[in-house]
């Protein structure tokens, strides 16, 4: 084994899911890998992308085929596929150009623009993407190659952002110029460069940098410089909260749901970028095409920000702000305390003010106005009190529950006596209501 295969051991074909006698020669792995390689990244799942001088997609068919892989056609005409294995996915794309010089010369960044032969073991490099490797820098390739796929604008600052790395002069100068172009892309691979940037610390000042740039206002034309204020701030609430309470941080940092990936501290940041009226920030991520879970997400944070405004919330108040909160509660909790501008001030339970008392109770799985229980089911309360039912059971449960929650009651028999008490209430109301109405007759 030579020093170069302990360098870069994604790249040596033992690692790979494969056999590489399924290659033509000469074939070149391209891209992500070979970048991370040559930085000294390294990836649990492999993502491998190979330059094939022709055949690609008959050479991806065959490999799926032997390996009982998935297979993917991604584009026919330009001749590229996918095999998806366990644990990699192999991308498979025919030479675009006589040569793979000429094939690198198309690509995005210089650092992306690097090919390794693995039967020959050496780096094909004609745009010294490694010197830029070695600096730290995001260069690009030609302002040409940034307008046919404007997508590229927005990769800079998530690429940018992932290896921690400084956009060059002339590239940001160029994205600028071209920022109007970024309306030409699906609204879906937008939003997956945009949500790298929401989940991640170090992507946040790498997305005001491109909304500095002109790339947000054509997606997000309600977010100013206000917006972008509070975007920076949501990371240091997150921090400074996280200090105080590190079971909320664990939930800041989990998904909306198994099937989106979107992090509850990325919806407060993205709250941050919309309208602050519910309605108009629904339709705008609507247009960028947000899931249903993440646009509720944003829309009842929305919603519930006004009433943590409010000095003081009753045990009734409190109740129905929790019920409509769910799991948006740690979002919208960010939401205002930099609405409040506390940051700096965080240095303690106490200096949370009113927020800390509903941080406490949201926290505590015992605590009744924020986790209710059932004194009494439906049922329990059709047959002790002969009703049928309807609206208005759902409606004593709801009375039971706030009274729990009061203290007023705390055994399934007073719960009962509750409810009877509220009905016959309901009914001298009824019956008076109806005797006015008969004397007016």
């Amino acid at each position: 084994m030579t020093m170069r295969d302990l360098i870069y051991p994604t790249l040596l074909p033992e690692n790979w899911p494969f056999s590489w006698e399924f290659l033509p020669q000469p074939a070149y792995i391209v891209g992500g890998a070979v970048r991370d390689a040559l930085l000294g990244r390294t990836r649990e799942y492999l993502d491998l992308d190979f330059i094939i001088p022709s055949g690609a997609v008959a050479v991806a068919e065959a490999i799926a085929r032997h390996y009982h892989a998935g297979f993917v056609l991604l584009d026919a005409q330009r001749q590229i596929a996918r095999v998806v294995f366990p644990e990699a996915t192999v991308d498979f794309a025919q030479q675009e150009g006589e040569s793979i010089e000429a094939d690198l010369y198309r690509r995005d960044f210089t650092i992306n623009a690097i090919a390794y032969n693995p039967y020959t073991q050496q780096f094909i490099d004609p745009l010294q993407g490694r010197a830029d490797l070695e600096q730290g820098i995001l260069r690009m390739i030609s302002p040409n190659n940034l307008k046919d796929d404007p997508l590229r604008l927005m990769r800079a600052y998530r690429q940018a952002a992932q290896l921690d790395f400084t956009i060059e002069l002339n590239t940001e100068k160029t994205i600028h110029n071209l920022a109007s172009h970024i309306t030409e892309v699906a609204a879906e691979r937008v939003r997956g460069e945009i949500h790298y940037l929401l989940a991640n610390s170090q992507g946040t000042h790498w997305l005001i940098k491109a909304a500095e740039n002109g790339l947000l206002a054509p997606l997000f034309p309600n977010a100013n410089s206000l917006s972008f204020e509070k975007l920076a701030k949501v990371d240091q609430v997150a921090i400074s909260l996280s200090q105080i309470y590190p079971q909320l941080s664990t939930e800041l940092q989990q998904y909306v749901r198994d099937t989106v990936k979107t992090t509850w501290l990325g919806i407060a940041k993205l709250a941050c970028l919309v309208d602050s009226n519910p309605e108009v920030a629904k339709a705008e991520l609507q247009v960028r095409t947000y899931s249903q879970a993440e646009i509720k997400a944003v829309t009842t944070a929305l919603k519930l920000l006004p009433q943590l405004k409010s000095d003081s919330m009753s045990v009734r108040e409190q109740y129905f702000f929790f019920q409509a909160a769910g799991n948006v509660f740690a979002a919208t909790i960010i939401l205002a305390l930099v609405d409040n501008n506390l940051v700096s001030a965080m240095s303690g339970d106490n200096s949370l003010g009113v927020y800390a008392p509903l941080i406490n109770r949201y926290l505590n799985p015992d605590d009744l106005v924020a986790h209710p229980t059932k004194l009494v089911s439906g049922d329990e309360l059709i047959l002790a009190l002969n009703i049928l039912p309807s609206p208005e059971l759902g409606e004593l449960l709801t009375e039971i529950t706030i009274a729990q929650a009061e203290g007023k009651i705390s055994t399934p028999q007073e719960a009962i006596a509750l409810a009877r008490s509220l009905l016959e209430v309901g009914s001298r109301e009824e019956t008076g209501e109806q005797g006015a109405g008969s004397r007016g007759n």
